[in-house]
């Protein structure tokens, strides 16, 4: 599961990020409407987790302005404003469900996951990623090659995660430390060799069409042959 989070209070953020992260789930963090808009319409998520009270451009124009561009997106409000009024007013602007602060972690998780259960009953586009014959089951937590299953540990199967939902981008070094491992950039640090190595021995190794290529000097690429 991945989630995007917007939220300019560094406390707050913080809390909710290392909650995620702790349940083994992919969250990426803007403190702006602004970066969140191209990031919601443009990238894959499985929630958005708002704030109504942001810098610039407020959570509310924010959400009307998803909702106008198509995103249908599972949006969870989070408000300090705790009036009915308010609720009802997040809820018409497209809200799918609103959480005031302070609140405690395990109802935020369980409000999030009861979204995307409902979700995943419309439509089966989130639960999903396919490169060529390499399928990715985000709900499972399993990969296969064909009708073939393949065991990935829980970093190898968020390194192949975040290689498929950038398909033939090529990523650098630090790209996927900083997204996959979420610290800063250690030049010393062979991590990303050591890992990359074993997914390739896994995805591509058994296999006669290679999906994972080295880019000399600017990082990785995920991609089918039809795609070179």
């Amino acid at each position: 599961m991945r989630i995007l989070l917007v939220e300019d209070d560094e406390k707050v953020a913080s809390f909710v990020i290392k909650g995620f992260r702790e349940a083994g789930i992919q969250i990426e963090h803007v403190q702006s409407a602004e970066e969140a808009y191209g990031l919601a319409l443009f990238d894959s998520f499985e929630a958005i987790v708002l704030d109504i009270m942001l810098p610039g451009m407020d959570g509310l124009t924010l959400l009307e302005r998803l909702r106008g561009g198509g995103c249908k997106t599972p949006i969870l409000i989070l408000s300090a404003k705790h009036s009915v009024d308010d609720r009802i007013t997040g809820l018409h602007k497209g809200g799918d469900d609103y959480l005031t602060k302070p609140f405690s972690f395990s109802e935020l998780l369980a409000r999030i996951q009861a979204l995307v259960r409902r979700a995943e009953g419309l439509t089966q586009s989130p639960s999903h990623l396919q490169v060529g014959d390499l399928r990715l089951d985000l709900l499972a937590r399993e990969a296969f090659r064909g009708d073939t299953r393949i065991p990935l540990q829980t970093k190898e199967f968020e390194l192949l995660e975040f290689l498929m939902r950038r398909r033939g981008m090529v990523v650098s070094k630090t790209m996927i430390i900083e997204n996959v491992w979420n610290y800063s950039f250690d030049p010393q640090t062979n991590i990303v060799e050591v890992r990359m190595s074993r997914l390739r021995d896994k995805v591509d190794k058994p296999f006669t069409k290679k999906l994972i290529h080295t880019i000399r000097g600017a990082g990785y690429v995920l991609r089918s042959e039809t795609e070179s």
